[in-house]
């Protein structure tokens, strides 16, 4: 264990993400000398790190200590044994608000080394600053969610290109070992790097910076190894633009859409998207492709329409709720999703709520690709049970006539045989039907895998925490592709 001979004052907590990995930073302030970050844990699951972070912030502003206990203990129970050892001690150091400082970590800088910010000249008024001599609150919200029409000052954009030469690859892989690195899973690396070289030396790259008067935006990273096989070049001598894709915003376009914005505006072209066939002939039985059932544009309408419904309702309610127990006296009627949800739910906390609200999104963003919407996890099978009943009745109140509805665009799509059968959607979008068991009280407790109903019917871990987890014979979602709200 290194000796600790210095005392530091935690002020905030942040992360940082690469595409292999997490881990949380404590922002420490040390008497008489300059502010440093030390990496506290890293863990595979951004949501996690996040919520981590989050969690030491609301510890550091002095929460009861029972209640500090009890979330602390939640979270450790999601996470491995070394970062939930490493967030145990990390809460004990905020709740006590100080932090030891190991060596090498405080430098004081003599006086004359000081370089003032640019354009900060004395005695220079700015009307843009405001009130240069307040501190940026740490306690304040991430405005991680707001978007440009919602910022007064100006917002700058960033673009970071970095090389490094691994001339000593065994001394950089001590170096960020040392520093709390930990390399991916040796069946997740590929054969060009299989020590993980990207991940140690992104770890141990200059950590993200505060900008004195800037709320950061965005902050993402990428890393690969430059290989000539592949004809890549350094920077410097490139013939090709050096370009990184970090994917489109988060923020999606249906959160923008308001829910009286007239029909059609920016909506999926579902004709295109899903092309129906006329059928072969009338005969049932015939197994002419052309026969076979079809998710017709219509169908796929209603559907995404009912999926980005309920992922709306979902971020709603998320938010009022929060953390708190649904009761379903007090609340039934008033929230639109979560009382519908089998009630070992009905604990669930905000981030549960909001990645359910995802789950919702995701099934739609599968839509608007032209693709089934097919589960990759049991919150998105409950998700998309409610989101077929609530496209059946929607289609029932359509009447007789599949023309007759206020909805120009979906009255303009082509009509087909196999328009608003549900039921066999339910038949070819699922695997099983296993999570509805949680509705009945005929199974109370098969949701535990270690129940003997549970182990019997082998219908695999439906405990609320584990409602997540991708299944094993599906390809996972991304995990860093963040919420849209």
């Amino acid at each position: 264990m290194p000796e600790h001979h210095l005392t530091a004052v935690p002020r905030d907590f942040h992360c940082e993400h690469t595409p292999s990995k997490s881990r949380v930073l404590a922002l420490l302030s040390h008497e008489g000398g300059s502010d440093s970050l030390q990496a506290i844990l890293t863990c595979r699951d951004p949501e996690l790190a996040h919520r981590a972070a989050e969690l030491l912030r609301r510890i550091l502003r002095g929460p009861a200590a029972t209640q500090a206990a009890e979330l602390v203990d939640g979270l450790c129970r999601q996470l491995p044994d070394a970062p939930a050892s490493s967030l145990r001690q990390a809460a004990a150091y905020a709740g006590s608000g100080t932090w030891p400082a190991t060596v090498g970590t405080h430098i004081t800088w003599p006086e004359e080394a000081a370089v003032e910010a640019p354009g900060r000249d004395e005695g220079t008024d700015n009307e843009d600053d405001g009130d240069g001599d307040e501190a940026p609150d740490p306690d304040g919200p991430a405005p991680s969610e707001v978007r440009l029409r919602d910022l007064s000052g100006h917002v700058v954009r960033i673009t970071t290109l970095r090389e490094f030469h691994v001339r000593d690859r065994q001394a950089l892989l001590n170096a960020a070992g040392e520093q709390g690195w930990e390399p991916m899973p040796a069946d997740q690396l590929d054969d060009g790097d299989p020590h993980d070289v990207v991940g140690a030396v992104m770890w141990l790259a200059e950590p993200p910076v505060h900008v004195d008067g800037t709320d950061s935006l965005t902050d993402h990273s990428q890393g690969s190894l430059l290989q000539r096989s592949n004809g890549d070049e350094v920077a410097a001598w490139s013939t090709e633009p050096v370009v990184a894709d970090f994917g489109p915003g988060r923020q999606d376009a249906k959160a923008e859409q308001p829910s009286e914005s007239g029909p059609g505006e920016d909506l999926p072209d579902f004709a295109a998207l899903f092309p129906a066939q006329a059928p072969h002939c009338e005969d049932p039985e015939c197994e002419d492709e052309r026969c076979l059932w079809q998710l017709t544009p219509r169908t796929a309408d209603l559907l995404y329409t009912a999926l980005s419904l309920l992922a709306d309702e979902a971020y709603d309610d998320a938010e009022e709720l929060g953390d708190g127990r649904l009761v379903p006296d007090g609340h039934e009627g008033n929230w639109g999703v979560f009382p519908r949800l089998p009630k070992l739910t009905f604990a669930a906390d905000l981030q549960w709520r909001r990645r359910f609200a995802r789950a919702a999104d995701d099934l739609a963003d599968d839509l608007e690709r032209g693709h089934w919407p097919q589960p990759t996890c049991t919150a998105e099978e409950l998700a998309l049970h409610l989101a077929i009943a609530d496209a059946a009745d929607s289609a029932d109140e359509l009447g007789d006539d599949p023309g007759d509805t206020e909805d120009a665009t979906h009255s303009t799509l082509p009509v087909h045989r196999d328009d608003y059968d549900f039921d066999a959607c339910t038949d070819m979008f699922f695997q099983d039907t296993d999570v509805l068991m949680l509705y009945s009280s005929r199974f109370d407790g098969i949701e535990d895998p270690d129940g003997d109903a549970n182990s019997q019917l082998g219908v695999g871990d439906l405990r609320a925490q584990a409602w997540f987890e991708p299944f094993g014979n599906v390809k996972v979602r991304d995990p860093h592709r963040g919420f849209r709200r």
